[in-house]
């Protein structure tokens, strides 16, 4: 039996993806509404597949990603998003994720991504798939290929409308970092404020209007 940690903040979500688990013979062993709690709970479960929703408040998805498996670097995690954008996605895999599933894809789809990521072979959502392959070929950029992990966690907290201390508290870095990182964002994404920077998440879809 596969024994799965769910990390996401809609304990509905949870709930639905529990149940579903349940009948393909799947244990959810234990729940986490953030990345913190699954960063501080991932040592004593040891879960064989970790589902994590990408999208949360707090540190996120992404940086609970590099913060568990660098305690834990055999980790096999499956990313979710409600987002489709391919910028997501290749960042998610980038950072070590075995699998990315969309969550509007059919119920069965996160049972075979969870056996999938569980053999620790790589699963990923089919229609990204080939928006990934399509984006390649025609050599289309997203901030995702222009800023490092770091600087791309901290473009996504500042799209959304956080202030450098709030950003500072959430990933846990100096506001001096923070704004280090503001001021390399600026520089390569060519923008002079933050209200440029909501514009591109909300054109690349990387964040809801």
């Amino acid at each position: 039996m596969i024994r799965v940690m769910l990390v996401d903040d809609h304990a509905v979500v949870r709930m639905g993806f529990r149940m579903l688990l349940a009948t393909a013979q799947m244990e959810v062993v234990a729940e986490a509404e953030s990345g913190e709690q699954a960063c501080r709970d991932d040592p004593r479960v040891l879960a064989d597949v970790v589902v994590m929703d990408i999208s949360m408040p707090g540190m996120g998805g992404l940086e609970a990603l590099r913060r568990l498996l660098a305690h834990r670097p055999d980790a096999r995690v499956l990313a979710l998003s409600a987002h489709d954008a391919v910028a997501y996605a290749q960042r998610a895999l980038n950072g070590g994720a075995l699998g990315y599933l969309s969550k509007r894809s059919a119920p069965d789809a996160l049972i075979e991504a969870v056996r999938t990521v569980a053999r620790g072979e790589r699963y990923v959502d089919p229609d990204i798939a080939h928006r990934m392959a399509q984006a390649q070929v025609e050599g289309e950029a997203s901030p995702s290929d222009v800023l490092s992990e770091r600087e791309f966690a901290v473009f996504i907290q500042l799209a959304q409308g956080f202030t450098v201390p709030q950003i500072a508290e959430q990933l846990k870095l100096a506001s001096s970092t923070v704004g280090t990182h503001l001021y390399n964002i600026k520089q390569k994404l060519g923008v002079a404020n933050q209200a440029e920077l909501t514009l591109i998440g909300l054109s690349w879809g990387l964040i809801q209007p």
